[in-house]
């Protein structure tokens, strides 16, 4: 007698290994008559199995959900960003150099506030009377001479810069 499965029209033969409730080329079980059923437990898997709930079309919702909140929250990260850079930048204190136009280690200072974003005043001490005189009175017997806040590094000291402006600086 032929048996033939009722899914996929396939006509077992008698060289298929698989168990006789099992369709060989579909892999789909099915009752015949007179024939045992699949064992207790047993569940299809692979192609021919029944589909499950939930798929992959949840998971490219969850996907698309979360990149609109990216592309629109964008904006809103990038401002409250530059709010607080902002607000430690405003927090920043002042600080003067002293200096003059020929000294290396005056032109190593400037380029360590360029390359950190730190907000300097200048003031060159050959070219003003005033700003000589304020060298002075800080005690400046060379140049560069920097002031951060209320402390005076005399000379180019990066470490003491580093440690005074800390917060301040971005690299």
């Amino acid at each position: 007698m032929s048996q033939i499965c009722p899914h996929c029209n396939y006509a077992r033969k008698s060289s298929d290994t698989t168990p006789d409730w099992q369709c060989p080329a579909c892999e789909k079980a099915y009752a015949k008559g007179g024939n045992s059923l699949p064992p207790a437990g047993f569940r299809q898997y692979g192609a021919a199995a029944e589909p499950r709930p939930g798929g992959a079309g949840k998971w490219l919702l969850l996907l698309l959900v979360l990149g609109v909140a990216f592309w629109f929250g964008r904006p809103l990260f990038e401002q409250r960003t530059a709010q607080a850079a902002a607000a430690v930048a405003a927090s920043q204190p002042e600080v003067l150099l002293y200096a003059t136009d020929w000294c290396g280690y005056c032109k190593a200072s400037r380029e360590f506030f360029s390359a950190n974003g730190i907000r300097y005043i200048e003031h060159d001490i050959e070219k003003s009377s005033v700003a000589l005189a304020e060298h002075k009175k800080l005690g400046g017997n060379g140049v560069p001479l920097i002031v951060v806040g209320g402390e005076v590094v005399n000379g180019y000291n990066e470490a003491a810069l580093r440690q005074l402006l800390g917060p301040w600086i971005k690299g």
